[in-house]
């Protein structure tokens, strides 16, 4: 019976969201004050009955329902129960009925946050939000019912893919989605703006803090998704280029210059059109990236086997969303203003600079992406583009943008003195000087470009921290005033510096596990030992042992320092599921300090041998912590009243004026 009710929650919720990407727009145009009313409760109830629906699955995979055909396809009755909830959403009809209620929650939260807004705008973002809403919700009920029933049901069911049971699933889907869907919230917006013909710097208010909402979750699921395929692969890597990734990685940067753009806007009423422009792209990115992982069109440990109907379903939705988006931005960019001037040298020119680069570099992962799907399709030719493209074309892109960016606070608004913010930034500079030098030093000028590159690192965290010193006064006023002036900085200013300082350490990170790391692929048997990183790593031999719904060889591995003393035990395992009938490895990682120890076991060999492949990683865990000390910045900045409180309240009193006629 739980199934019906998910069911016919799902049918209703579709009713509801046509009602509210309908009534409310019409409301708005018509100045109906109850029509446009509608479009709070509808958004209430949608997210209601979606959440409903999603508990009703959930209840179906705790109890192992073996009648409903998604629990049979994707759990068993021995999964531990983590991963009967996580395998909610580890399979196509899942995740999707968790993108929509992400949607529906949104909404809700726009509809109860969004008092302050001008009837008008909050019915329009509400209804184009519902016809987001609608569209994937038809596209569930029509092609992806999760509570399909299955006649008899079998006594036990197909088990997840193992690779998936894994605490990263329980985190890394939901906070991709929240990033995805978040930008819907952005999209609503923009495309509400485009239909009023109207935007204002009080409409970049009201948007900076969505936009920053769903960055600050895309930055934490594109990490955790980076980590999970780190260590549950055994490849060794924290990064393939995969196209999954790249879809999750465009919206990514296409939002950074978002969230840019919009503080321009908001500042100083400059880049109008850009930011509208932004806010249309950065959701179609997202949309790109759903038909991507559910089309079929590529093959990869992240994508859903679907069928074709399912693909051709999702690229109607994805045309009709952009090319009907960027058709009404068409027609209507004409009729907005552009916006304020500024000189070149200013911040912002800083932010401009800084959203020509991340767009173009947003360009070159698109094209990167998608040529060899274009030309598969039209010639039927297959290319793999792959690492050595995207480091030669990105990786040049990015030097620039990270040089300028302890540039851009510390530029005055409007005209900026770029000679006296270098002044400024002569401490960060030499110790970034410095910090290079040694590096060249310490390789014997071998490793240029890791000396040039950590320095950068160096130079972004170092400049970062020379914006709260100065804002702070530090230097040039009593210890005790810094301090005072220190505590009182807007939490943005606070918020903007650790987001800078953490991509500064992501990129330190990056540097050196790419330039300094080791691998080693040998051939070991008990008793034996192999020097790593300064220690030596004995083999101690294979363990069996039994999971909840696996058995495992356990490779067990002791790391000795320079007196043979044991400091740590690495384990490494060889799995194998009897429901699958797949096996997995699981690596074998220890943490020193920021440095890792990274083991994975191959193939056996005569005589009790086995292969293994060792790698050391220096200081590759800054990767995820710099992602960290970003999402730690977003979530600093949204505390920061200004964006808490959005735009003032309407006064109560008749009132008359550009900004009231603008909203």
């Amino acid at each position: 019976m739980t199934a019906e009710i998910g069911q016919f929650a799902l049918v209703l919720a579709l009713a509801l969201s046509l009602v509210q990407s309908v009534l409310p727009v019409a409301g708005a145009r018509r100045r109906d004050p109850r029509m446009m009313a509608v479009a709070v409760p509808t958004a209430f109830a949608v997210f209601a009955l979606i959440a409903l629906s999603f508990a009703m699955l959930v209840h179906a995979y705790v109890v192992s329902d073996f009648s409903v055909l998604n629990v049979v396809e994707n759990s068993h009755s021995q999964k531990p129960l983590l991963y009967k909830i996580t395998g909610v959403w580890g399979n196509h009809e899942g995740s999707m009925l968790l993108w929509v209620l992400i949607l529906a929650f949104f909404g809700a939260l726009v509809a109860f946050f969004g008092n302050n807004l001008p009837p008008a705008l909050k019915a329009n973002v509400l209804g184009v939000h519902g016809w987001i809403g609608t569209a994937f919700l038809l596209f569930i009920v029509a092609t992806s019912n999760p509570f399909a029933r299955v006649a008899p049901a079998p006594l036990e069911g197909q088990d997840l893919n193992p690779i998936l049971q894994d605490i990263g699933l329980a985190i890394h889907p939901p906070l991709l989605y929240l990033g995805y869907v978040g930008f819907s919230v952005c999209f609503s917006f923009a495309v509400a703006a485009l239909i009023e013909g109207r935007i204002d710097a009080a409409w970049a208010r009201w948007v900076r803090p969505w936009t920053l909402t769903a960055w600050m979750f895309l930055t934490g699921g594109i990490a955790m998704g980076s980590y999970w395929a780190y260590y549950e692969l055994g490849w060794g890597g924290w990064w393939f280029w995969d196209p999954v990734e790249n879809a999750s990685f465009m919206p990514w940067l296409a939002g950074t210059a978002l969230l840019h753009s919009a503080l321009v806007m908001e500042k100083r009423s400059a880049l109008k059109i850009w930011t509208v422009l932004l806010a249309l792209l950065t959701f179609s990115l997202s949309l790109l990236g759903t038909f991507l992982v559910r089309s079929g069109v590529l093959t990869s440990v992240h994508t859903f086997a679907t069928d074709p109907g399912r693909g051709l379903f999702i690229l109607a939705i994805l045309t009709l969303f952009i090319g009907g988006s960027l058709t009404l931005f068409a027609f209507r960019a004409q009729s907005l203003s552009s916006g304020g001037l500024f000189q070149p040298i200013s911040r912002e020119g800083a932010l401009v600079f800084n959203n020509l680069f991340l767009t173009t570099a947003t360009a070159t992962v698109l094209v990167g992406t998608l040529y060899p799907l274009l030309l598969e399709a039209l010639t039927g030719d297959k290319i793999s583009v792959g690492a050595p493209f995207f480091n030669m074309t990105f990786g040049p892109l990015m030097i620039p943008l990270l040089a300028a960016v302890p540039f851009g606070p510390l530029l005055a608004w409007k005209r900026g003195d770029l000679l006296g913010v270098g002044q400024r930034l002569l401490t960060a500079f030499a110790l970034a000087l410095l910090v290079t030098g040694f590096i060249l030093y310490k390789t014997s000028a071998r490793e240029v470009l890791a000396a040039f590159g950590i320095g950068l690192a160096v130079w972004v965290m170092a400049g970062s921290l020379t914006d709260l010193a100065l804002k702070a006064g530090i230097g040039k006023v009593s210890a005790a005033t810094a301090f005072a002036r220190f505590v009182g900085l807007p939490r943005s200013v606070f918020g903007t510096a650790l987001a800078h300082f953490g991509l500064g350490i992501t990129l330190l990170g990056i540097v050196s596990v790419t330039t300094f790391g080791t691998e080693q692929v040998v051939a070991m048997k008990p008793g034996e030992t192999l020097p790593v990183a300064g220690y030596r790593l004995r083999y101690d031999g294979l363990t069996p042992a039994i999971g909840p719904n696996y058995t495992e060889q356990q490779g067990r591995f002791a790391l000795l320092d320079n007196a043979a003393r044991q400091v740590d035990t690495i384990v490494s395992a060889r799995r194998f599921y009897p429901a699958r009938r797949m096996p997995t490895t699981e690596a074998g990682i220890v943490t020193h300090g920021v440095n890792q120890f990274y083991i994975s076991l191959g193939d056996d060999l005569a005589a009790g041998g086995i292969v293994v492949r060792v790698w050391w990683k220096p200081l590759v865990t800054l990767i995820w912590l710099g992602a960290l000390a970003m999402m730690a910045g977003g979530c600093i900045s949204l505390l920061d009243r200004r964006l808490r409180i959005g735009a003032p309240a309407r006064a109560k009193g008749p009132r008359s004026g550009p900004a009231e006629a603008s909203a």
